[in-house]
């Protein structure tokens, strides 16, 4: 069971009702609210590629690396997600990083967390790409944000 292909995504979203209800919305603005999303650990299979956004069936198992954030009136929320090939080899490595932050400090947080997950490795990443969304939240709502890499369940190419 080794995903093949994977693509990159991200929403952002806010909610009168609740944080739930901004997660939720950030999600279908991501495009994949319809999943049954699983969080995975941080390796992109052997040989798998990047591909452009695919939409997936409703209900579909579908395995994700993903950051996201939950936040009150006035707070700035941010969430992203980094990935990168290992050189002289065909998987890679995937980082998340959240928190109230914003563009280029989640940058940087997950540049240093892929430095670091490439140098216990000793190896040298290649094709390297960042996905981040970030939000300030006005006064008297909720809002969310989501960065994902979604791996494409398999019997969508069959």
């Amino acid at each position: 069971m080794l995903p093949k292909r994977f693509f990159v995504t991200s929403g952002k979203a806010l909610s009168s009702i609740s944080k739930l209800n901004a997660f939720d919305q950030a999600l279908l603005n991501a495009g994949i609210a319809q999943c049954n999303l699983v969080p995975v650990s941080s390796i992109i299979p052997k040989g798998s590629v990047k591909i452009d956004y695919c939409n997936i069936e409703t209900g579909a198992i579908t395995f994700v690396v993903m950051a996201h954030i939950e936040g009150d009136s006035g707070e700035l929320l941010g969430a992203g997600v980094a990935w990168g090939f290992i050189e002289g080899s065909d998987y890679g490595l995937v980082a998340e990083a959240h928190g109230n932050m914003d563009e280029d400090q989640l940058r940087i947080s997950l540049q240093s967390r892929l430095n670091e997950m490439s140098r216990v490795r000793n190896a040298t990443l290649r094709d390297v790409g960042y996905k981040i969304e970030v939000l300030r939240v006005p006064e008297g709502l909720y809002g969310s944000a989501v960065a994902a890499l979604v791996f494409i369940p398999e019997y969508i190419y069959i």
